[in-house]
């Protein structure tokens, strides 16, 4: 156990971990990483058996989808159908940071991140060592918290589940996180966007942004 506990630094992430968390998430594996409030599960968004096993990690349901986090604007070309002009806006607004957009998904992503909606949530995220690893694996990963489902969000390691310890291969331990509500997720498949879920990001800062298309 406490091998697979690596110590990091939150706001300057030691590369050599990092590269070490980024190979275990390309080879199938799955970390526990810190975002601004709660610890995250990572796995390649990819890898159909990857995400398989943070589900099944969780506990989660198959119908409840998976959002994914990416290391900058240009990969989205990749993964989503199209990038309409408001969620350009809200992304060059507050990306990154804690608004996750749903897009409608390219017909490779894996249906177990969409659960069979055909539409993706994704996020470009703003903590130090989440964007240094999603940038080190080069793809795509997983963004989803690092709890069992239905339970509250993890912001210290310490509060980990025991059967999540065990199940996954490496932790990234970066301290008390700040916790607190987690990223507003809006889709932007529908015209004007629909706020699905308040977060960090209120409602209002949304469509202030957007003021100007509506």
């Amino acid at each position: 156990m406490a091998g697979k506990i690596r110590k990091i630094d939150p706001d300057n992430p030691d590369p050599s971990v990092i590269q070490a968390a980024a190979a275990i998430i390309r080879n199938g594996g799955v970390v526990v990483f810190p975002t601004t409030g709660l610890y995250g599960l990572g796995a390649d968004g990819r890898n159909r058996d990857a995400i398989e096993r943070v589900f099944s990690i969780k506990h989660r349901p198959a119908d409840n989808p998976i959002l994914i986090l990416v290391p900058d604007m240009e990969s989205l070309n990749e993964l989503v159908e199209e990038i309409p002009s408001p969620a350009e806006k809200i992304m060059n607004h507050f990306w990154p940071g804690a608004v996750t957009l749903i897009f409608g998904a390219q017909p490779h992503v894996s249906s177990l991140l969409t659960a069979g909606s055909g539409k993706i949530g994704i996020r470009l995220p703003s903590h130090p060592t989440a964007l240094s690893l999603v940038s080190a694996a080069g793809v795509a990963i997983t963004g989803t918290s690092a709890n069992l489902s239905g339970e509250p969000g993890i912001s210290d390691v310490n509060d980990l589940p025991l059967e999540i310890k065990d199940a996954v291969d490496m932790v990234l331990d970066a301290g008390p996180l700040k916790g607190g509500p987690g990223s507003i997720i809006v889709d932007v498949t529908t015209d004007p966007p629909t706020v699905l879920r308040e977060g960090a990001v209120s409602m209002l800062q949304i469509f202030k942004q957007l003021s100007g298309l509506y």
